[in-house]
């Protein structure tokens, strides 16, 4: 599938989203091992613990770039959405330059109502924020586009990292 923007894409730049689009999968070895810190995280959140939900992530992320062989991402966890005209936003990936880290910045709580978002779509921002890592340092894209294989990548995520039949989670 090709959204809308593909057409003002150069050539370049089409050939990469199309190589993004084809890659549906990341594999995550012993995603398991993962999911009592995910369903940690999924409890702190409720409890409005910032500091705590930001050394979750951490170690989250930390597990994860360790086991794919990527370099880490530095997680910073803040209280309420930034909004825009084009909306709230929920996470940033900002890729390593020189000597800084790479980091994921997320916020924990909506712009205009002040709750806590939601776990699942907390947890499916980290992730989306971790694909786009994942496109520079392990698969080696020059872009991070949104295609429908990068949020396969994204999803293929949260399956590993969320076990079935918890209700909350």
């Amino acid at each position: 599938m090709v959204f809308d923007y593909y057409k003002r894409l150069t050539a370049s730049e089409r050939w990469v989203y199309r190589k993004s689009d084809e890659i549906t999968s990341v594999r995550l070895s012993k995603a398991t091992e993962l999911h009592p810190l995910v369903e940690k995280l999924d409890k702190v959140l409720t409890k409005e613990k910032r500091e705590e939900i930001e050394v979750l992530c951490q170690k989250i992320v930390s597990h994860m770039t360790a086991r794919l062989k990527a370099p880490d991402i530095r997680v910073k966890v803040l209280a309420v959405r930034p909004t825009k005209s084009y909306g709230e936003l929920h996470g940033l990936y900002v890729p390593s330059e020189g000597q800084t880290p790479a980091t994921i910045t997320l916020w924990m709580r909506t712009a205009q109502k002040r709750k806590v978002v939601a776990f699942r779509t907390f947890l499916r921002t980290l992730l989306h924020e971790i694909c786009h890592h994942l496109d520079y340092e392990l698969l080696g894209l020059p872009y991070s586009f949104h295609t429908e294989g990068f949020y396969k990548r994204e999803s293929s995520l949260f399956h590993q990292l969320v076990r079935k039949g918890i209700k909350r989670v």
